[in-house]
């Protein structure tokens, strides 16, 4: 029998106030398959993250239906424990005073920041300090988040995603304002989960983070999926071109995609 996606949305339409961002969006993931779902800002990637925490819901209809797990009826924070998220939004909104350990154990209970009721065992203390030094960021451990860099915020975030061994990880835009040291370095964190076996699903405008075990690539502009499908056949230039409505060239190494500017009409 084949087992249920990760993650089923059929005939999805969203609102974010009075603006509809999604009709009909239909999507799934599996297990073990690896997916960008790339677009320009505007693109309605920040609702589709959104809609899969519980944040914003799809109108009522009989047509759609939103799975995650194999389930229609879900306890969200079941699945954000399920789906190790990282968001700008997360990234913006965590406290400023809680220290690199605080910021990875709070990923066992989705929280920002941990709080007096919120009990952790011994292993857990065990496995967040574990993680710490997995993310290179042992010397974190005592450091305000507000005190850290970019970088070093977004690692602490990338070990509270992963610190409750999550099925799936979730990224949004993950090395955005990153210098190129710090790219490299979280790209390979990531590459590293996707061996041990963790499902991604990656979201950004950004084609030098899609790693080259991603398989499948969904093109979303203005809340329509343009491709999707397998990724040497969706990203191209052609299709880029008209993603981002500019020319866009396109080169390839390693496995990785890079965008340049395309020939221009203009001289």
């Amino acid at each position: 029998m084949k087992p249920s996606p990760l993650i089923e949305i059929e005939r999805a339409t969203v609102y974010r106030g009075d603006t509809c961002v999604f009709t009909d969006l239909s999507l799934s993931l599996q297990e073990g398959e690896h997916i960008a779902i790339l677009g320009p800002n505007g693109a309605g990637k920040s609702t589709f993250l959104k809609l899969l925490a519980g944040e914003v819901h799809p109108v009522p209809n009989d047509a759609t239906c939103i799975r995650l797990f194999g389930g229609e009826r879900w306890n969200v924070w079941d699945v954000r424990k399920r789906l190790g998220m990282v968001s700008d939004d997360l990234q913006h909104h965590y406290m400023d005073q809680v220290t690199g350990l605080k910021v990875i154990l709070s990923g066992f209970y989705a929280s920002i920041g941990i709080y007096s009721y919120q009990d952790f065992s011994y292993a857990q203390l065990a496995r967040a300090d574990k993680m710490l030094e997995e993310m290179a960021a042992g010397s974190l451990r005592d450091r305000r988040f507000g005190a850290m860099s970019t970088g070093e915020q977004r690692r602490c975030l990338l070990g509270r995603a992963l610190v409750h061994d999550p099925t799936a990880l979730v990224l949004d835009e993950p090395t955005s304002g990153l210098d190129l040291t710090a790219t490299f370095h979280y790209l390979d964190l990531v590459r590293s989960h996707i061996r041990k076996g963790k499902t991604l699903l990656l979201v950004t405008h950004h084609i030098h983070e899609i790693p080259p075990e991603v398989e499948r690539v969904v093109l979303l502009k203005q809340g329509k999926i343009l491709q999707d499908g397998e990724k040497r056949s969706v990203l191209t230039e052609a299709n880029l071109s008209v993603l981002f409505d500019c020319p866009v060239a396109l080169v390839q190494a390693n496995g990785w995609y890079q965008a340049l500017p395309g020939h221009s009409t203009l001289h």
